[in-house]
């Protein structure tokens, strides 16, 4: 099964919740603790405690949200397919596609800079692109911190002598043995057998 655009955009996006984070950590208004909290927030001497509030806290609302999604549908797949895995070899992801934005980040990348913020945004519409064509969308850290693990497997369908190697995600340790998978992108989602 192909992700369908939107489902990658949203997968993508969650993927980058710690950079929202870091984001917005990095426009927090350290001056503006001392000033009395008010809503709304044109009152004289109200202040948020964060620079540009709309594109911060929003971009981090997006990316918790875009997160908690991915947590939720890829905890509501269920695989259908039986299959015999033979072989299971643990691949530490590549994190480097991911790695790049973060370091990105700390060149001093501001929501009130609009030429570096919009030339940020066109760097991650790229490796979107570049990961949703690559199929690999599905695979980031955050899902890493998650519990989830890349492997290289070897696997049989039931019933069939003929062996197929590709990628697999599983929530924790994949060990060989029957399971059922639930293919997407260039990617099986494995499940034990037993799991609901």
């Amino acid at each position: 099964m192909q992700f369908r655009f939107i489902t990658a955009i949203i997968v993508f996006i969650g993927s980058y919740l710690p950079l929202s984070l870091i984001l917005l950590a990095q426009n927090f208004d350290f001056a503006a603790p001392g000033k009395k909290f008010c809503w709304p927030v044109n009152e004289m001497g109200c202040a948020l405690p964060v620079k540009s509030p709309i594109f911060s806290i929003g971009l981090f609302a997006l990316t918790l949200l875009c997160f908690g999604v991915t947590l939720i549908a890829l905890r509501v797949i269920r695989p259908s397919i039986d299959v015999e895995v033979m072989e299971a070899e643990y691949v530490p992801t590549d994190l480097m596609n991911y790695t790049l934005p973060y370091v990105v980040s700390f060149m001093s990348i501001d929501y009130q800079e609009t030429g570096k913020f919009i030339g940020f945004l066109v760097f991650l519409a790229w490796m979107f692109w570049i990961t949703h064509r690559a199929g690999q969308i599905i695979l980031n850290p955050v899902l890493i911190a998650m519990g989830w693990r890349l492997y290289t497997i070897s696997y049989q369908f039931a019933g069939s002598q003929k062996a197929f190697k590709t990628s697999a995600l599983s929530k924790g340790h994949l060990i060989p043995g029957p399971h059922k998978q639930y293919p997407l992108q260039e990617i099986q989602i494995i499940k034990p057998e037993d799991s609901n």
